[in-house]
This record gives structure tokens, C-alpha cells and sequence, in this order.
């Protein structure tokens, strides 16, 4: 599950925030099988999409995070589930997205790392209503 200033998002919806106030954010993995899962590793990364193929994702000087884009889960029990918080803080207005992915965290492994990609969330950045 995927929250942005408090509303569960899909792929369907676009979430509306003002720029320079903070947009907190709150993934939640939830381990619906029989075993624990882990170690992982959430990260999110927020990217513009030019709509003919190309992604930015070099947003230094318009997006920033309050605290970290990286998390490690240690393990998830089964029925159980971790939730992570964090913040995103908009420098311009704009149309970005939000990638967000979970990697095995797991060096020990000769196999490949692999992903979990969550639908990106669309996020749009309006000037603040005076």
C-alpha cells in the first residue's frame, strides 16, 4: 500500500500537493505468503517522464526528501506487515512520478538481485493558493 499526504494511491490517480510544503509518504509491505521474506531494500525514486520515452530522474535542484529514499527490511513475517515513512519536498511545480522499488538485500545469494516494482504514483506539484 502506498500513501501520499495521507490518500491511498494507485496508478489511476494523481495526487496534488503545493510546492514548498512537505508531502509526507507511507509504503507498507505486506507478507501475504507462508514463510518470512527479507532482508529487502525500499527505495523510491522520483523521476519526471517527457511522454516520448525519456525519464529524468537528475532532480536534485526540484524534488528533495525529508530523511532517507533508501530503507532495509530485515524480515517479514508472514500476515504481518513493515511500514515506512518519509517525506518529499517539491522545489517546483510539475508533473513527477514516484518509482518505488524492493530488492532483495541479501549478499550471500550468487543469483541476481531481485526486484519488486510497485505502479509509479504521479504526483503534481501546484504553486501554493494564496
Amino acid at each position: 500500500d502506498i500513501l501520499v499526504d495521507g490518500k491511498v494511491c494507485d496508478c489511476d490517480i494523481v495526487v496534488t500537493c503545493q510546492v514548498g510544503d512537505p508531502v509526507p509518504l507511507q509504503v507498507k509491505l505486506t507478507n501475504w505468503s507462508k514463510h518470512s521474506v527479507g532482508p529487502f531494500a525500499l527505495t523510491m525514486m522520483p523521476y519526471q517522464d517527457y511522454q516520448n520515452g525519456v525519464h529524468n530522474y537528475d532532480l536534485q535542484d526540484a524534488i528533495t526528501f525529508v530523511g532517507s529514499n533508501t530503507f532495509h527490511i530485515d524480515t517479514v513475517k508472514p500476515t504481518k506487515d513493515s511500514v515506512y515513512f518519509g517525506a518529499l519536498l517539491f522545489l517546483y511545480t510539475g508533473d513527477f512520478y514516484l518509482n518505488i522499488k524492493f530488492h532483495e538485500d541479501n549478499c550471500s545469494r550468487e543469483l541476481p538481485l531481485s526486484w519488486l516494482c510497485l505502479p509509479s504514483v504521479h504526483i503534481r506539484a501546484m504553486e501554493p493558493v494564496a
